[in-house]
């Protein structure tokens, strides 16, 4: 359940930097980038993105402008899977996590 994320990936023009293209704008006009040495504070869209892929390893930065993404894959990796990390990002409900209802908040 939740609002999948449709994500189209690209290769950039720049060597090792691949660009994902969403239906979703996650900063509205702003940017925001975050490296794999910075700690990412905020729990807003686009630094729950920034932490879910910077936590595979397999990134080094990672760059949200309304609804792109863009990734500078690290040394040695490629970007397998990072696609379906921005696509599940408003899935909340997964095979083992219990739906809540509305006696469990009572």
């Amino acid at each position: 359940m939740g609002e999948p994320v449709t994500v189209v990936e690209t290769k950039s023009s720049r060597a090792g930097y691949v660009r994902f293209e969403t239906n979703r704008s996650f900063t509205g006009m702003g940017h925001e980038s975050y490296s794999k040495d910075a700690e990412i504070f905020g729990d807003r869209p686009p630094d729950v993105i920034a932490r879910r892929l910077l936590e595979t390893g397999q990134v080094d930065e990672v760059h949200v402008y309304a609804q792109a993404v863009t990734v500078k894959v690290a040394r040695g990796s490629d970007s397998i899977g990072l696609k379906e990390i921005i696509e599940e990002l408003h899935t909340y409900y997964r095979p083992g996590v219990e739906v809540q209802t509305p006696e469990s908040f009572a």
